[in-house]
């Protein structure tokens, strides 16, 4: 039997298959976290340029050093959710390195080439991380509106769908500072290849604003709305960056860890719903 030639997207390798991450990448696991396995401490560069030149990453992404317990930031208090016994260990994912792994590799160079043949630096990729069988592409702000479009339009590429934009908010809850804890991130979809990744964009709260590309992919508007209602991203160039879930004169931004979790007045009701630390214990 002859070994298949030719890329993994002409042998329709399957989306999802197992690949290297920060949690297990094969006989390389403890050469791997040798290499760069150990949580970066923040804003130190986290990755060295790979084969394809990729560029490394300035220490957007946040370094898990502190044990999550409960939820909402309450402690002590009469709160019946449940949730105040969580005990859930700092994780974040190393960066990735070739190879890695399955049409990732493929993927990695497609864009390379696809860079440079616009003249983009490939700088504008901050980072590659692969973790649970998912590939990650950190980018440079300024830079989003031209790698969606790459992303889409390029023939080796084509990821013609944006099935999503969300927000992430990675503030310590403990207060500690955390380098850029605004996250944006796009999740898109090829339908040629059959093929799944995401981008992510970090941020600062002081300057939360990222080019919109809804004119690349119109699926974006009204998920670009609900991220700027929800984390207060500002979309420039959005044709009509207004709120959807919350009125149009509600302030701040609910899913902002700053932002309260009780005693807001509910609309139209006239009640107030009090914070979980004031709320009655049943036991």
């Amino acid at each position: 039997m002859t070994e298949p030639t030719g890329t993994s997207k002409d042998r329709e390798e399957r989306t999802g298959g197992e690949q290297s991450s920060a949690e297990a990448s094969g006989g390389a696991t403890a050469e791997q976290r040798a290499r760069g396995g150990e949580r970066p401490e923040a804003g130190e560069v986290e990755q060295a340029s790979d084969e394809a030149g990729l560029a490394p990453e300035g220490g957007t992404r946040p370094a898990a050093t502190r044990e999550r317990s409960g939820m909402f930031g309450v402690r002590g208090s009469g709160d019946t959710s449940g949730f105040g016994g969580l005990r859930l260990p700092g994780y974040a994912p190393a960066p990735a390195e070739r190879p890695y792994g399955g049409w990732f590799d493929d993927l990695a160079d497609d864009l390379a080439e696809a860079l440079d043949e616009r003249g983009i630096p490939r700088a504008a990729i901050e980072q590659i991380t692969v973790d649970r069988g998912e590939i990650t592409f950190y980018v440079a702000r300024e830079r989003v509106l031209e790698l969606a479009r790459i992303f889409r339009d390029d023939p080796n590429l084509r990821f013609e769908l944006c099935s999503s934009v969300s927000g992430v908010d990675y503030s310590a809850p403990d207060g500690a500072s955390v380098v850029k804890p605004m996250h944006v991130v796009y999740h898109l979809l090829s339908m040629t290849y059959r093929r799944r990744i995401r981008l992510e964009v970090a941020l600062d709260f002081a300057d939360p604003h990222v080019p919109s590309v809804v004119e690349v992919y119109p699926t974006a508007d009204w998920h670009e709305r609900e991220t700027w209602d929800m984390f207060g991203v500002v979309f420039d160039g959005h044709p009509a960056l207004t709120r959807i879930l919350m009125p149009d004169d509600w302030e701040g931004h609910p899913q902002r860890k700053s932002y309260p979790l009780g005693g807001i007045p509910v609309e139209y009701k006239g009640a107030e719903i009090p914070p979980p630390d004031q709320r009655r214990a049943y036991s």
